[in-house]
């Protein structure tokens, strides 16, 4: 009987030590999941075994209790384990491996730059991201590049409102505008047409510094700016921003995308602003800021297929400026001197690309655009009419030679440009024999040559056109990009370039003064060559990246049409010149990633600027020689709050002034040096931005803008002269709102 008890008890004790588990393993690959067989299955603390059956079914013993760990492994597959406890043992487990196919996960750290040069591109080219554009109060072009250094945007005159960009110190006509590669603000365009353009379209702005490439065309001389708009495939569904600030400036931005069916999308743009009140601070009776109006709308569509993409769109805007004495009204007759200008705008844009079938390397593109443009000025008794018509197309073939270290570019272009401009006699002198009616056809051809040899990279391009005005016209460009090590990357280029000259759109500005025009009898074409050296050093602290980059460029003219200001008070000369104005710029740069979440950005830039003035070599008027420029940006961890602050320190820059009895006898005057400092913080809450921030927050402000603006119809009224900001602090505010499509 005691035996029978033993015996009874110690099968219960060895039931309670052994538990049978079952399950089944499943394999992950390639997106599908499936049962796995043969697969490995190891008890450890029991140190017991089986493999799964064809099924991959299985069942295990578990011989001392729980807990115990379960290791599965298979040939191709991770290994996995499994804590097994006393309550998964009651239930049927089903395990999944994954192939090795299928990488580890990784996690990885990074922060994207919205500014900086580009690595990969042979060109010297910087880039400013979206992110950037919005430190400033960004509601027109004209205003997007204040934390840049590259490019200065000055005011032309105290009266028109106008705006004009420089690069290397040059005037922006010599910089050739392109939006994403189609030639843009030129022609009747160039002294207005800044503003036109909202910041809140643009997704990035390319800098190419000297001669751009052949394929793009003959006018760039000192540089190429290409704007990148927002793509429907790409952007936000819905955008919104509203700005205004403390003069009373107001603004609108709206813009989305709709998704037509799989290969075809679409996008629209809006803009709208207006200013309407009277600011005189420094009471000298003229506008200090134009009442203004200024409507944008742009639709695009893009087409992805298999072997086609193509982009198309319509572009249009108005605007109207209206400055000069306070109480002037255009359509009020009176004795007060006024500024009224107004320009409407049109103009369709297509790009194709082909891709061919049995080469992917071999590609297609054409680019395509038309364009009308009326642009009509009035500056006191001055009228200027303008009508333009232009249509552009350019094909570009490109394939690889023998191997992907060889490509080529070819391709044709043509331009046809109709721009009829009229003037008052009164301005231009009767002895110059001006065209001002001018008709140009230029078919073209390109090729550009691109060879890889190890760390050596060159490119060498060429252009031949023939200009219905003035001939056959060759321009050879080259650029060459070395990697010294991972460090440090060496750029050069040469190129020639051209464009003609339209005198009174170009100078339209100086419509504002009293001076006659006096043009030499014939107007040449402008030739230049560019070159230039950039060498860009990247080095790390503390694991982050910093960079430092110096450049030098210089463009000489080989014939310049050159605006004299200096020989005297009644007339403005226009002078043919041939071989002795030039153009010297060093730009060096810093960046620096200070922590997560502060950067910093310190340049200098020198700029020698040198033409025959008055028969005498001189810089020229109003150019800086000196600009320093520093950008401090903040974004909090929790991505929150963002906040930056830029200084600039502006140079001196050469001045001719006037006597103070407005006498016969002028002057060279050295400007001051003046610093502005601009900051801005934005809140970001879900799909809310709010901004607040503040411009020119040193005040400082020219007093004596006009010269005679006491006598606006007098023989010295000049309100050309502006060199300074006009207006005080600009203290502004407004908000984003967002909505993003949803991830499929």
């Amino acid at each position: 009987m005691k035996l029978l008890i033993i015996i009874l008890f110690s099968i219960f004790i060895y039931n309670k030590s052994i538990s049978q588990i079952s399950g089944v393993v499943y394999g992950y690959d390639n997106g599908i999941k499936s049962t796995m067989q043969w697969v490995q299955i190891k008890a450890i603390h029991s140190n017991n075994y089986t493999e799964t059956d064809s099924l991959g079914k299985f069942s295990l013993e578990i011989k001392n209790g729980f807990p115990d760990t379960l290791l599965f492994y298979s040939v191709g597959f991770y290994n996995d384990t499994l804590i097994l406890t006393e309550e998964l043992s009651k239930i049927n487990l089903e395990i999944t491996l994954y192939s090795e196919k299928i990488l580890n996960e990784v996690v990885i750290i990074a922060k994207q730059k919205d500014y900086g040069t580009l690595k990969m591109k042979v060109i010297n080219t910087e880039t400013i991201g979206e992110g950037e554009i919005r430190k400033a109060a960004c509601c027109n072009l004209s205003e997007s590049f204040q934390t840049n250094t590259s490019v200065d945007v000055n005011i032309t005159d105290a009266v028109s409102g106008a705006k004009k960009i420089q690069m290397m110190g040059i005037d922006g006509v010599y910089t050739q505008i392109q939006f994403e590669n189609i030639p843009y603000l030129r022609g009747l365009e160039s002294s207005f047409g800044l503003s036109s353009i909202p910041g809140t379209w643009i997704e990035s702005i390319q800098i190419t510094k000297g001669t751009g490439s052949a394929v793009n065309g003959y006018e760039s001389m000192a540089g190429l700016i290409n704007l990148e708009f927002k793509k429907p495939d790409k952007m936000e569904k819905f955008y919104f921003n509203l700005y205004t600030n403390n003069f009373g400036r107001a603004e609108a931005n709206i813009d989305g995308s709709y998704k037509i069916n799989s290969k075809l999308s679409g996008a629209y743009f809006g803009h709208g602003a207006i200013f309407n009140s009277e600011v005189d601070l420094n009471k000298d009776g003229f506008r200090d800021i134009n009442l203004s109006k200024n409507y944008s709308f742009l639709n695009r569509w893009k087409y992805q297929g298999q072997k086609m993409i193509a982009v198309f769109g319509i572009n249009s805007y108005y605007q109207g400026k209206t400055g000069g004495q306070i109480g002037y009204a255009p359509t009020v007759k009176s004795n007060l001197y006024g500024v009224n200008v107004e320009a409407r705008h049109i103009d369709a844009f297509a790009k194709t690309g082909f891709m061919f079938k049995n080469k992917a390397t071999r590609s297609l593109g054409i680019i395509y655009n038309i364009k009308y443009q009326e642009t009509n000025a009035l500056f006191g008794a001055r009228n200027f009419t303008g009508l333009e018509k232009r249509a552009y197309i350019n094909s570009i073939y490109e394939d690889q030679l023998f191997n992907s270290n060889h490509t080529l570019k070819a391709g044709l272009s043509f331009v046809y440009s109709d721009i009829s401009q009229k003037l008052d006699s009164n301005t231009i002198s009767k002895y110059a024999l001006l065209k001002i009616n001018k008709l140009e056809i230029v078919p073209g051809a390109f090729v550009e040559y691109t060879m890889k040899m190890g760390r050596l990279t060159n490119v060498f391009g060429s252009r031949i056109d023939y200009h219905s005005l003035y001939g056959l016209q060759y321009s050879p460009r080259f650029y060459a990009k070395y990697v010294l090590n991972e460090f440090i990357d060496i750029r050069v280029t040469a190129g020639k370039a051209f464009r003609t000259p339209n005198v009174i759109i170009d100078n339209i500005s100086l419509l504002a003064s009293s001076r006659k025009w006096l043009v030499d009898q014939t107007v040449t074409p402008e030739v230049s060559w560019n070159y230039g050296a950039s060498i860009a050093y990247d080095f790390y602290i503390s694991k982050r990246k910093n960079s430092l980059t110096v450049d030098f460029y210089r463009t000489q003219f080989v014939s310049q049409m050159v605006v004299d200001r200096d020989v005297s008070l009644d007339a403005i000369y226009f002078n043919n010149i041939r071989g002795k104005s030039f153009s010297n710029t060093l730009q060096m740069e810093l960046n620096m990633a200070l922590s997560k979440i502060f950067d910093f950005r310190l340049t200098y830039k020198r700029m020698d600027v040198e033409a025959p003035f008055n028969n005498q070599m001189a810089q020229q008027l109003m150019v800086q020689k000196n600009r320093w420029l520093a950008h401090v940006n903040y974004k909090s961890q929790n991505k929150k709050w963002e906040a930056n602050i830029t200084g600039v320190l502006n140079g001196k820059m050469r001045m001719k002034m006037f006597s103070q009895t407005y006498g016969a006898k002028l002057f060279d005057s050295q400007t001051a040096i003046y610093p502005t400092i601009n900051a801005q913080v934005t809140f970001i809450h879900k799909k809310w931005n709010f901004y607040i921030g503040g411009e020119n927050i040193t005040n400082y402000r020219l007093k004596n803008v006009i010269i005679d603006a006491q006598n606006p119809f007098g023989n010295y009224f000049d309100a050309t002269m502006v060199w300074a900001p006009i207006t005080g602090i600009t203290v502004y505010g407004g908000l984003r709102y967002t909505i993003k499509h949803e991830n499929k």
